[in-house]
């Protein structure tokens, strides 16, 4: 596995067996969670309430951390700490979709290996 691979199969796999099916689920189910919180975040970027932010990117970086996507982890708990700044919402977001993505080629690749 190289060092900057978006996720960590080794730390997946602690959990999973190595089991190529039970990866592929748990990598489906968090992409699309992934996805559906940063959708939830573009919403509440600015909110006068921080709380449901706070609580949604919390959840991004326990989740990421459980896959062993560390980067995007990193960028959520970053992210954890903004409050009601929208411009700093703004670019945390930017930055947790660039991690994303990342992670999304990782699965894309993982699921249908080219070659």
């Amino acid at each position: 596995m190289p060092a900057d691979a978006a996720v960590d199969l080794d730390h997946l796999d602690k959990y999973t067996g190595g089991n190529f099916a039970l990866n592929r689920e748990i990598l489906q189910l968090f992409d699309n969670q992934c996805q559906e919180m940063l959708v939830k975040l573009e919403a509440l970027a600015g909110e006068a309430s921080a709380k449901p932010w706070r609580e949604i990117t919390h959840s991004l970086k326990g989740a990421a951390r459980g896959i062993g996507a560390f980067a995007l982890a990193d960028a959520a708990a970053e992210a954890e700490k903004v409050g009601s700044d929208k411009m700093a919402a703004i670019h945390a977001i930017e930055r947790l979709k660039a991690r994303s993505v990342a992670v999304q080629l990782f699965i894309e690749e993982f699921i249908n290996p080219k070659g």
